[in-house]
């Protein structure tokens, strides 16, 4: 984790005191468990709870020192309770193994970190709408291959982010839902010294479902699923990212990220207004993608258990997360403040003489009875002098200059298919499958 890319709420998930809380709350709602079957005295689980409510302070440093001599983190931590509460604590842990800590700790620190990603995209998701509404019957070039194609508005480019990022944020609940497993099933998972209505306790107590099989370790193509769309989301965020960084490009500038008093774009050249938030999230959504593969890789563990994966897992978890959650909050206030140039999109989509409305003359060409090939011959004809003037020529004259057009369409027929709004007569249509009817 970068300080210069994580945020509080999100960090302080991954921080230690937060980790051995969770553990506590697990061994503690076990015990209780226990308590209730008869298992361990109800003293036992009453004295961790009594302790507890003294809000203690974690020595996260006496915990460490333990460790250093164990060279096991549950059983620091389990020795360091111990140490606190007294003989009652004896009866904690009791049938338990240490990847019923892990992996439900893991478990909830991952719907905890999912929680935040979910709000954050509904701040994008709200920010994004605003915007498209804003920009509804904005006109504006649509580009393929970087090339001019046809007029679209600026407020359909939102709406399909919109779109795209409402599928990210289903992805993500799926993903939560599938993550948010507890397992409290003892060595190898076959609860042969404990029962498993104390996994049902805890799984109900952390707001968790029960892991069918945990084998010890809950499975992890689980892991694998919710890294990967972690990934997915990233992708997303640099899709518009990068759609932002051409359209600040000189050559285009239809939109900029917002530059505010006092910035400097260059330490060379004062004239400078350089789109680093947007290069920065392409850099960021790299990282968090990179997640991906490890999480897949940490499918394969050796029979039972192995723990191959919690190297990778302490690195992806806190990293990933943390990452992507600064890149959502980024990417909002980009898009919040984003600033908009209507008249330079209406600038660049008269650039090219006209060529943008090829595609319906040669349709009434089709329609007028000309073969498709004559009409397609016909129309790029002119279309390549406009081409190859750079703009300066028009399309609409040169074709009302070409005999063999003027045999099917007439100048008023040809006038009326370069008109702009024609394109945009199902704009609403669009509208209401994205945001839903008004």
């Amino acid at each position: 984790m970068v300080p210069r890319y994580a945020r509080p709420e999100m960090t302080a998930i991954w921080s230690a005191e937060n980790r051995f809380r969770i553990w506590f709350e697990i061994e503690a709602h076990a015990t209780d468990a226990l308590a209730e079957l008869g298992t361990v005295p109800t003293s036992a689980a009453k004295a961790l709870w009594d302790w507890w409510a003294t809000k203690p302070v974690i020595d996260v440093a006496a915990i460490d020192a333990i460790e250093a001599v164990t060279k096991h983190d549950v059983i620091a931590f389990l020795t360091w309770v111990a140490e606190n509460v007294g003989d009652e604590a004896r009866f904690m842990h009791q049938g338990m193994t240490s990847s019923d800590v892990l992996d439900t700790c893991l478990a909830v620190q991952l719907s905890q970190a999912a929680d935040i990603l979910l709000a954050d995209l509904d701040a994008l998701l709200e920010a994004i709408k605003r915007r498209a509404y804003e920009h509804k019957l904005t006109p504006t070039i649509g580009r393929s291959h970087g090339i001019h194609a046809e007029p679209v508005t600026f407020g359909l480019k939102l709406a399909e982010a919109y779109a795209e990022f409402s599928r990210c944020k289903q992805r993500l609940q799926a993903a939560r839902a599938e993550i948010a497993t507890c397992a409290i099933s003892g060595a190898v998972g076959t609860f042969a010294n404990i029962d498993p209505r104390v996994e049902a306790h805890v799984a109900e107590k952390l707001g968790l479902s029960i892991e069918p099989v945990s084998t010890q370790v809950i499975p992890r193509d689980r892991h694998a699923m919710f890294f990967a769309v972690l990934g997915v989301i990233a992708s997303s965020i640099e899709r518009l990212s990068v759609e932002v960084r051409h359209l600040q490009r000189t050559e285009v500038l239809e939109a900029e990220e917002y530059f505010s008093p006092g910035q400097k774009g260059s330490s060379a050249m004062p004239h400078k207004r350089n789109p680093v938030l947007t290069e920065n999230l392409t850099g960021l959504a790299r990282m968090v993608r990179s997640a991906a593969i490890p999480a897949m890789e940490n499918v394969a563990l050796w029979h039972e258990r192995d723990i191959s994966h919690s190297s990778v897992e302490r690195f992806i978890g806190p990293d990933a997360t943390i990452t992507l959650d600064f890149a959502l909050a980024r990417l909002t206030g980009v898009i919040d403040k984003l600033l908009v140039y209507p008249e330079r999109m209406q600038k660049n989509l008269d650039r090219m003489g006209g060529l943008v409305h090829s595609q319906r003359v040669l349709l009434a060409l089709t329609q007028a009875g000309a073969s498709r090939e004559d009409s397609y011959a016909l129309v790029q004809r002119n279309a390549m002098k406009v081409w190859e003037s750079d703009g300066q020529l028009s399309l609409l004259e040169l074709l009302k200059a070409d005999a063999d057009v003027g045999a099917k369409l007439s100048a008023e027929d040809l006038t009326a298919l370069f008109d702009l709004g024609y394109h945009m007569k199902h704009v609403d249509t669009i509208f209401d499958r994205v945001f839903g009817a008004a």
